[in-house]
């Protein structure tokens, strides 16, 4: 309180902060205290609550810790410069350094050689805990490798391993990413790998390895199956990278380019050449009411699937185009109606393979029980195609099936196995797919994948340490209660199957109620 009073007389107030004056009659009660605090240019923010008070990572409210700890800001740090692949030098630099003693004034400041120890410490403690997983993970270990050159042309492999964890959580993780010098052989590469294998003591527990489709990868294969102690004698070894095969197909079908597709291209660089044009296809955007955060894709040589990008948004932004077309009179590159025809057929085609390409790029969730159902979907398609009454289609789908027969003439079997064991689809769809692919050997080719699945459970069975009981012997001689027993039930169980994917709703619905009426017929009668 002031003593002075204002102009009317009324009592006054001097804040202690900013020297600001306000009203402190009582008939004003408070309202004038709490709005100048609000605004008080002298407030200070900071208060004594708040420097003892901190959220950890769940998010709950505890105390903050008394003193500073050096070591573990010295972990925290180096965890950083490794997860965001910062230079050692980072610790060096004027501006940090200012910013850890503005935080606190007592820190003792890293050469970037202690902060290297400090991630070489972490790496060698990691590497101890994920060595502790491996041993803990009750099943075999699936194993991925590539090779990789740097721009200074030194050559690289890598290793992650692929592996189901004591909870049942799939696990990954990558093991290596070491320098290998030439020659990069199968027998070089064999070496690396072996000894890889070795530093982690996983070579006895390798349960398969998918490899792109490089021919000393092949070389490389055959050389491990006689070091390594492998599942039915490495029959199930090599897996070949489904999504690598599938880029192979496609860029061979793409090697020809329809005069449609060159077109869009020309489009794309046209409407992307210069600032101008890009506001002006953006005019174009917003006058046929589309949204403009999509954007024109163009493709790039390496990737096939931008070429299916860059047709798609074509074709969403077609009205844009369409318009660009009678407004700008440069704009000449633009597709006649028969032409978008064959970019929609086109697209049409090229969409599978893009899905079935997501579907194998999958990693938070398993993928080998989406290969078979994903090939043979790809495989009708291109024997739909090879018939097309269209010319560019159909010279795209026979130089792609060349491609396909190379890698995928048969089954993959332990692929096949692993749809077997996914409740959606189960033997019924190996059976059907086995059909219609092999046709007139359809038999044989399914007895003798038969004879490799059991084949396959028995050996796991066999090697479980657990007591043989009369049911994990009827288990084991399965093929023959399945071949006596059941071949009538699967027939008709086929037999629904089939009636099922070739009858729609309707048709089901009707031949259920012809069924019920001769059924009810037959018991009056």
């Amino acid at each position: 309180m002031i003593d002075e009073l204002d102009s009317l007389g009324r009592m006054q107030s001097k804040c202690m902060k900013c020297d600001a004056t306000y009203i402190a009659e009582s008939s004003h009660g408070t309202g004038n205290m709490l709005r100048h605090i609000r605004s008080c240019k002298g407030k200070v923010y900071r208060d004594i609550g708040q420097m003892i008070l901190q959220s950890n990572a769940s998010g709950a409210v505890e105390n903050r810790p008394s003193t500073f700890k050096f070591d573990e800001f010295r972990e925290i740090l180096a965890l950083a410069i490794a997860r965001h692949n910062l230079p050692l030098q980072f610790v060096e630099y004027e501006g940090i350094r200012a910013v850890f003693s503005y935080l606190c004034p007592e820190v003792k400041h890293v050469s970037r050689r202690t902060i290297k120890n400090d991630i070489m410490k972490i790496h060698a403690k990691e590497k101890t805990k994920l060595d502790e997983l491996l041993k803990r993970a009750p099943g075999r270990i699936a194993i991925t490798s590539d090779c990789w050159s740097s721009i200074t042309i030194d050559g690289y492999i890598s290793l992650t391993a692929h592996f189901i964890e004591k909870n049942w959580r799939l696990g990954k993780r990558v093991l290596a990413f070491s320098f290998i010098p030439p020659p990069h052989t199968g027998a070089a590469l064999a070496k690396k790998m072996t000894c890889l294998l070795k530093q982690w003591g996983i070579e006895k527990r390798i349960a398969s390895i998918t490899l792109d489709n490089a021919s000393s990868n092949d070389s490389m294969v055959e050389t491990l199956k006689y070091d390594l102690d492998l599942v039915s004698n490495g029959d199930y070894f090599h897996v070949r990278c489904c999504a690598h095969i599938l880029n192979l197909i496609v860029q061979e079908g793409l090697k020809e380019i329809d005069d449609a597709v060159l077109k869009v291209r020309e489009c794309v660089k046209y409407c992307k050449g210069s600032q101008g044009r890009k506001q002006k296809f953006l005019q174009c955007v917003q006058h046929v009411s589309l949204e403009s955060s999509r954007g024109l894709r163009q493709d790039v040589p390496t990737r096939w699937n931008s070429t299916y990008m860059m047709l798609d948004s074509a074709l969403f932004y077609k009205k844009a185009l369409l318009h660009m077309k009678a407004t700008d009179a440069n704009f000449v590159h633009c597709l006649n109606s028969d032409e978008w025809n064959r970019i929609e057929k086109i697209c049409k085609f090229l969409s599978v393979f893009h899905e079935v390409t997501l579907a194998f790029s999958g990693t938070k969730y398993p993928t080998s029980n989406l290969y078979f159902p994903n090939v043979l979907k790809v495989r009708m398609l291109l024997k739909e195609h090879m018939g097309s009454a269209d010319r560019f289609l159909k010279t795209m789908a026979t130089k792609m099936n060349e491609k396909f027969e190379k890698y995928w003439s048969d089954f993959s079997t332990i692929m096949a196995i692993a749809v077997v064991f996914d409740p959606r689809y189960k033997l019924q769809v190996v059976e059907w797919a086995y059909k219609k692919v092999y046709e007139q050997t359809a038999d044989f080719e399914l007895e003798l994948f038969k004879n490799k699945l059991f084949s396959l459970y028995n050996e796991y069975a066999s090697s479980t340490p657990t007591s043989t009981t009369k049911h994990d012997e009827n288990v084991r001689n399965a093929p023959a209660i399945v071949d006596q027993a059941s071949d009538s039930y699967m027939e008709v169980i086929y037999t629904l199957k089939v009636l099922f994917f070739q009858f729609n709703i309707i048709k089901c619905y009707c031949l259920f109620k012809l069924f019920t009426f001769f059924s009810l017929l037959f018991f009056f009668f």
